[in-house]
């Protein structure tokens, strides 16, 4: 497995860590070679990683031992970045975000890791992935049901039911970005008002944009905006960037 490493070029450290998430059809490069994720980041004392999680929805298989994308991303990789980099080794210290299939896994995992992460982002998340098969094709079904088993609503996978299970002061922030003309709208605007029928503080944002590049590359930009306070980087404005 590979992962593509931004990192600092001054300062000694120790830095936060972002864990930015590709999409289904992405691997490690994606995103510095289709944003302009360098240029954002430049001058801040963050490192981003990014690793490929090629079709696995970040999520362990129960039923393939090989298929275990949520424990190579929170044990592996994240040991491996703290073992190689001068990081901050704590909650505080590392934020994830993704797209699409990644936005999902930024959120799960934060959702189920509170001990490891301080806060998500989301562009355009599969956010109903593993809460309800609707709009959904029998392909996709028939890929990913292993991943999730037969009834995966409620389950350990589902963002809806791990949003309400977590207790009020182990909430991480979470930001959800979606354009009004994505696919995936319907599963944006569903977990939206999840989280506010439970009284989940959050920031959710719509604007005009489809499931493209186009849209990722000019969202990221506030989404790095949200996540830099929780890092420890207090506030900053890229919209000089944009």
């Amino acid at each position: 497995m590979s992962l593509t490493a931004v990192v600092p070029d001054s300062g000694a450290g120790p830095f936060p860590v972002l864990y930015l998430l590709g999409g289904l059809s992405d691997d490690h490069s994606t995103w510095t070679r289709m944003t302009s994720l360098q240029r954002y980041v430049e001058g801040l004392p963050l490192i981003v990683i990014m690793p490929n999680g090629e079709r696995g929805f970040y999520t362990d298989s129960p039923n393939r031992p090989n298929f275990a994308y949520e424990t190579y991303l929170t044990k592996d990789i994240v040991g491996f970045v703290d073992r190689t980099f001068n990081t901050i080794k704590e909650p505080g210290g590392r934020a994830l975000a993704g797209l699409s299939m990644g936005g999902y896994g930024a959120v799960k995992l934060a959702l189920k890791y509170p001990q490891l992460f301080c806060a998500a982002a989301s562009l355009s998340g599969a956010l109903a992935f593993a809460h309800t098969n609707v709009g959904l094709d029998d392909d996709f079904e028939r890929e990913f049901r292993h991943l999730v088993g037969e009834n995966p609503v409620g389950g350990e996978n589902d963002l809806f039911a791990l949003a309400a299970a977590i207790p009020r002061g182990l909430r991480p922030p979470l930001f959800i970005s979606c354009g009004t003309e994505d696919y995936l709208l319907d599963h944006n605007r569903g977990f939206d008002k999840h989280l506010t029928s439970i009284g989940y503080a959050h920031e959710y944002r719509e604007h005009p944009g489809a499931h493209t590049w186009i849209y990722w590359n000019k969202h990221l930009v506030p989404a790095l905006e949200f996540l830099a306070k929780p890092l420890g980087l207090g506030e900053i404005d890229l919209s000089d960037k944009v």
